[in-house]
């Protein structure tokens, strides 16, 4: 008996078939943070609606507020991210004893 295979099941068994390494998928998350990044920068650009006041002039500025920290811990995360693609091009591997929670000054302020 054939077994059918729907169009969207081919694509994940073809995709499944490409070679899949940690470093490429890694690189392929920095290149679309930075794409997500640039995004919540140029929305944080756009200006407030002078028209608009009271609580949807509050609304606003907190949305925008948000939007500024989400965009800064994406830029910490993609930091990180870059240190771990760093180690894995010079030693292959994950060290579980690696914190990638800090940067530069962070990892020698103690």
């Amino acid at each position: 008996m054939e077994r059918i295979i729907t169009e969207p099941a081919q694509k994940i068994l073809c995709m499944s078939k490409a070679k899949f390494t940690t470093i490429g998928a890694s690189r392929s998350l920095m290149s679309s943070m930075e794409v997500a990044i640039n995004n919540m920068i140029q929305e944080i650009k756009k200006p407030v609606d002078p028209e608009i006041n009271g609580s949807a002039r509050k609304a606003e500025l907190q949305s925008i507020k948000q939007t500024a920290t989400d965009c800064k811990e994406l830029i910490i995360e993609r930091q990180r991210l870059g240190q771990m693609v760093k180690d894995l091009e010079t030693s292959g591997e994950i060290s579980e004893a690696k914190d990638y929670s800090g940067g530069f000054a962070e990892r020698f302020s103690k």
